[in-house]
């Protein structure tokens, strides 16, 4: 009976289609501001994918609560469909005291998906490394040039 299952439920993911970056804004938090552009949101994507292979990432709330309490630089990612808004909401204070950047994207799972790991993640924190550093410094560029909530 366990055997049956596994074949569908395996289905079922790969059968799942993707949702475009205009369907998932229907599933965006009010706080989720500043909201990544299509653009914006694949090149930090594609930062990530760089970072994680050189482990310089930060991922979790705890983890990049601490390393930000540590004084640690870097720019922060956060989904913008992470129910409920209680988990996370701290963190974009934290980095406007700090005065790091931060910006939402619109999918925990594809936020995840980009880090390397089958779950989905609220909260990656991209540490700044030499193999990746273009990347890293226009994705800081536009996500500092974003407007910041009032």
């Amino acid at each position: 009976m366990a055997r049956e299952k596994q074949p569908e439920a395996a289905a079922e993911a790969e059968g799942a289609p993707e949702r475009s970056y205009r369907e998932q804004l229907d599933f965006l938090n009010p706080i989720a501001q500043p909201l990544a552009s299509r653009k914006l949101t694949r090149k930090l994507y594609k930062c990530i994918r760089k970072a994680a292979k050189h482990k310089q990432i930060r991922r979790g709330v705890k983890e990049v609560q601490k390393f930000i309490n540590k004084g640690e630089k870097g720019i922060t990612v956060l989904a913008g469909d992470t129910l409920p808004i209680d988990v996370y909401c701290h963190i974009p204070i934290m980095c406007e005291d700090r005065s790091l950047p931060y910006a939402y994207v619109p999918s925990k799972s594809d936020l995840g998906a980009a880090a390397g790991s089958k779950r989905p993640t609220c909260v990656i924190m991209i540490k700044p490394h030499e193999e990746y550093q273009e990347t890293y410094d226009e994705c800081l560029e536009e996500v500092g040039a974003l407007p910041l909530p009032l």
